[in-house]
């Protein structure tokens, strides 16, 4: 379960100054202070006796997602809420890095960020983490599995006060369970054996939609590379008596044709995470 402390990764950071800032270079995890983009959207005002408005840093880890990462950045930029968009490519090799080098160009409440070498969603992460100012963290795959309209349903639960940490489970929405298959299965024996070993009682632990307040990463040391951090993140908030509220999503299933990249290993792997880091991390 190796990680290291530092990643090698390059930055362009388009803001609405005339100026660009771009930088490559070595960053330590979780510096979020160094950097903040500037959204060019206004917001609305307020109203009389609204809950405080939070502003959200939506995190999209992206491997290999030339024909996806431009409409979800779209359909992310185009939730109103107070936000930035942070986009970590993770060493692809399809032209997502050229093209996402235009589309930062293109909105600018977005941060790209590029790692040298394939290190993984978690390590993607790590990386987006360390660039967030916002209050509450958003987490949003670069496919087209899950919708971000769905944000003021998953930013309800912390607005209101409720819970620090929502999970958007895929299937407490009866309606959106098709196209599951083998992938279902796996994903509701992972979360029963996390809720065994952890005394969690949720429906979805695999889910991309882990919307939580930023401070929750303070006292939570992350270390796995790849999709083991699904489990990691899920049994270390259990292990601080830290609650998890869940929110019905609906899902766009899509076939290893149309990129889905976790596997049986990857199943496998989480096994493997969820007790290592229930008993020994």
């Amino acid at each position: 379960m190796g990680d290291s402390s530092t990643q090698l990764f390059s930055v362009i950071v388009h803001s609405n100054k005339l100026s660009d800032i771009s930088t490559t270079g070595f960053l330590s995890p979780y510096n979020a202070s160094q950097w903040e983009a500037q959204s060019s959207l206004s917001q609305d005002p307020p109203l009389a006796g609204e809950r405080k408005i939070m502003k959200a840093s939506v995190v999209i880890p992206a491997y290999n997602e030339v024909k996806t990462i431009e409409e979800v950045i779209r359909r992310v930029d185009a939730v109103n809420l107070d936000k930035e968009i942070i986009v970590v490519d993770d060493a692809s090799t399809d032209g997502t890095y050229d093209n996402l080098r235009t589309i930062s160009k293109k909105y600018h409440s977005v941060k790209a960020c590029f790692h040298n070498n394939n290190q993984g969603k978690g390590a993607a992460l790590r990386t987006g983490f360390s660039f967030a100012t916002g209050d509450v963290i958003i987490i949003q795959d670069a496919d087209l599995e899950l919708d971000p309209k769905e944000y003021p349903k998953l930013l309800e639960p912390i607005l209101a006060e409720k819970t620090d940490v929502v999970y958007g489970s895929r299937f407490l929405d009866k309606s959106s369970q098709n196209g599951f298959s083998v992938h279902y299965m796996a994903n509701r024996f992972l979360t029963s054996l996390t809720n065994a070993v952890s005394g969690l009682k949720i429906t979805d632990m695999e889910t991309c939609y882990k919307v939580f307040k930023r401070e929750i990463l303070n006292g939570i040391s992350l270390k796995s590379n790849r999709f083991g951090f699904e489990p990691e993140f899920t049994v270390k908030l259990a292990k601080k008596g830290i609650g998890i509220y869940e929110v019905p999503v609906s899902y766009n299933a899509r076939s290893r044709s149309d990129g889905k990249k976790i596997s049986w290993k990857d199943g496998l792997k989480a096994v493997f995470c969820i007790f290592w880091f229930r008993l020994f991390d």
